[in-house]
């Protein structure tokens, strides 16, 4: 379907055309995706298909071979990676990492812990923080910069299930309170795919892009993941009141649900 031309002005990050190659190898292909204000993508995909390379690109960490990657002038993007090392010995309360690289105020930093669901953590190491607390802050900073985007690239590795759904439903209400739009790498497919409002499975290039009920009857989809995740529909799902116009035969339609995966 053709792009409305102020469409494509009021996307936060437009990306048109993606390849790009490491080491001789094409990681991606064609790739072209654009976000919008206030909405939950989700890119996932199997091991080794460009998801965190496509973030990477997106951000602007790293160059397309072809294609063009539009920002938003002054877009301000927040980011929550997929891993980071602190040693235990080092001595750091969570406070301090937020005032890394640069100081911010005590109420700023309250804030942001508070937004991220763990307020009063501020004066505890980062050591002794659980997989779940540890990862919020890491939120916590990612937002203290009141990001117009909000980018996570597996963020909730090593938290089980119920604590990934806890952490997604936080993103939902980080986004609600910054008005902001997300952009996450995945690959819970339980948890994720009833998290967000569209969800785009890459395997190099776009297979499939929908709302999670469109993607996951998507043949594409379950060539690439089997049918084992549709109770993952049923395990969460949030209310928002704002619409967006994609270029897809498809509307936004969420009930609320908060139940068991099956």
């Amino acid at each position: 379907m053709p792009r409305l031309s102020g469409r494509a002005r009021m996307s936060l990050i437009d990306a048109r055309h993606i390849d790009f190659a490491h080491g001789g190898q094409r990681v991606l292909q064609g790739v072209s995706l654009s976000l919008e204000p206030g909405e939950i993508v989700t890119i996932v995909g199997p091991n080794g298909s460009g998801k965190s390379t496509l973030l990477q690109v997106l951000i602007g960490a790293l160059k397309p071979q072809k294609g063009t990657v539009t920002r938003q002038s002054g877009l301000r993007i927040g980011y929550v990676p997929q891993k980071l090392h602190i040693d235990p010995t080092l001595p750091m309360t969570v406070t301090r990492f937020l005032n890394l690289p640069k100081a911010v105020g005590k109420a700023e930093a309250e804030a942001a812990l508070r937004t991220a669901g763990v307020a009063g953590v501020g004066h505890r190491q980062m050591s002794q923080l659980s997989g779940g607390q540890f990862q919020r802050v890491l939120l916590a900073r990612a937002i203290l910069g009141k990001p117009q985007v909000l980018m996570l690239d597996e963020a909730t590795q090593g938290l089980d299930q119920p604590g990934s759904a806890s952490f997604y439903r936080q993103i939902d209400a980080v986004r609600r309170d910054l008005g902001c739009a997300v952009l996450m790498v995945s690959h819970e497919l339980h948890v994720v795919m009833s998290a967000s409002d569209r969800v785009i499975c890459l395997n190099g290039h776009i297979c499939c892009e929908g709302t999670p009920e469109v993607v996951s009857a998507a043949p594409a989809y379950r060539e690439l993941f089997g049918t084992g995740t549709g109770g993952a529909l049923a395990l969460y799902r949030h209310d928002h009141d704002h619409g967006h116009d994609h270029d897809h035969a498809h509307g936004h339609d969420h009930p609320h649900h908060h139940e068991a995966a099956e």
